[in-house]
């Protein structure tokens, strides 16, 4: 688990160029999702059931967007609420989304993550840059879901009917800087199952799978590409999830 020693600052930050090979290795980094607290819609940082304190990482995040079913931008902000950040909107949104730059991480032998390059940490066995992204979908879609703003990788639903039975197969197609990526690693279940052996995202960037919950789906994309910093970082990561409910039968 990271260890959060430094926050970067919650400016926007020019993404890194990405190098054009990819590494094909499972990563069981951290992401971001949406879920429901207390009735309420909050933004998580965690990875299967670890739900960490998302609050004092908020000055991480690039952005935060609200959408009505038009997908036409909702003024949408976070408010914090003891450990985890709620969405606060000035109008009903049907979709909520994030960016996060998660900035420089290097872990040493002794398994501690340290906020900074591999070359301002000595003896650091691993470094990477990490960039998070989450889309959250709360109502019916009258239209697909668009590439937004800011995500360099994202995951769109194919078509705009997503099952509301559990079971039920639905396809996702993994975007990587506007355009389908092959390869992506795909988990269907990163809250309840994120160590299962990852899906791989076939030439147009579709992964197919049943739904695993009636209930929060939290689906992840991951791809880690080659270092345009090497001195600085081995790898960088990016993450993206989409999550959406599907409905309980009446009480």
């Amino acid at each position: 688990m990271k260890k959060l020693t430094r926050l970067a600052s919650s400016s926007l930050i020019a993404a890194a160029v990405v190098a054009s090979a990819v590494i094909t290795v499972q990563s069981q980094a951290h992401g971001i999702y949406f879920a429901q607290r207390a009735r309420q819609l909050a933004l998580i940082y965690g990875i299967g059931s670890e739900d960490l304190d998302m609050a004092k990482r908020v000055p991480l995040l690039n952005s935060v967007t609200g959408y009505d079913a038009d997908w036409n931008p909702v003024p949408t902000r976070l408010r914090i609420a003891g450990p985890i950040p709620v969405v606060e909107s000035d109008a009903p949104t049907t979709a909520v989304a994030a960016t996060m730059d998660y900035g420089l991480w290097s872990r040493t032998a002794d398994g501690e993550w340290h906020n900074k390059g591999r070359d301002e940490v000595p003896g650091a066995v691993f470094a990477e840059r990490t960039f998070k992204y989450t889309v959250h979908l709360s109502q019916p879609m009258k239209h697909e879901v668009p590439l937004l703003a800011g995500h360099r990788l994202q995951i769109i639903p194919v078509g705009t009917d997503i099952p509301v039975e559990i079971g039920k197969t639905i396809s996702v197609r993994v975007m990587f800087d506007g355009k389908p990526f092959a390869g992506a690693q795909v988990l269907p279940d990163f809250v309840n199952d994120v160590d299962m052996p990852p899906l791989m995202t076939g030439p147009d960037g579709v992964a197919s799978f049943r739904l695993r919950n009636q209930g929060l789906n939290v689906i992840a994309a991951t791809i880690v590409t080659k270092p345009d910093q090497p001195k600085k970082y081995d790898s960088i990561e990016y993450r993206a999830t989409l999550s959406f409910v599907l409905p309980h039968a009446p009480e």
